[in-house]
């Protein structure tokens, strides 16, 4: 087990180091706010639903909601309760933006750690033509007992209604 705590903290210190390069090459879009449903890993990876809310930083545009799904490949073992998570949304320039333009697929690098209350850190690049990267402005935070180290793949669409 303290091997695994071990891999997940370097996992997390990776997934911080990635997020401080890519702060460095973009743009700061708006806020993704998510919550992600609870659920069982399965040693090899995870499914959960998604539901979010964009908020972007130029106010001439209005918030926006999106579903989704999360798939964790890699170790992932343990069940979590509710799970939120706040990124960044980070893209080359601000022209890149149009309402809808989050909706896509994603990957990145996870990992998390929970143990009662725990934490973790994703870090995604995709939507609209690779365009945008999903940089954790803060520690996601959860409850429950899981450990999770790999890739995480986010299918991200608007909200119908």
């Amino acid at each position: 087990m303290k091997n695994l705590l071990i891999a997940a903290a370097s996992a997390a210190f990776l997934v911080g180091a990635a997020s401080a390069h890519a702060q460095d090459r973009g743009v700061e879009l708006g806020m993704l706010d998510c919550k992600v449903d609870g659920g069982t890993g399965f040693i090899v990876g995870s499914t959960k639903d998604v539901t979010c809310t964009y908020t972007p930083a130029d106010k001439t545009f209005a918030p926006e909601n999106y579903n989704g799904v999360i798939n964790k490949f890699g170790l992932d073992i343990g069940v979590t309760g509710e799970t939120w998570i706040t990124w960044g949304v980070l893209a080359p320039s601000s022209d890149v933006y149009a309402p809808g333009a989050l909706a896509g697929d994603y990957i990145g690098a996870t990992a998390e750690a929970t143990a009662a209350v725990g934490a973790g850190a994703n870090l995604l690049i995709g939507g609209s033509n690779k365009t945008f990267t999903l940089q954790p402005l803060s520690i996601q935070a959860q409850t429950g007992v899981n450990l999770a180290v790999g890739i995480a793949e986010f299918k991200l669409r608007p909200s119908a209604g």
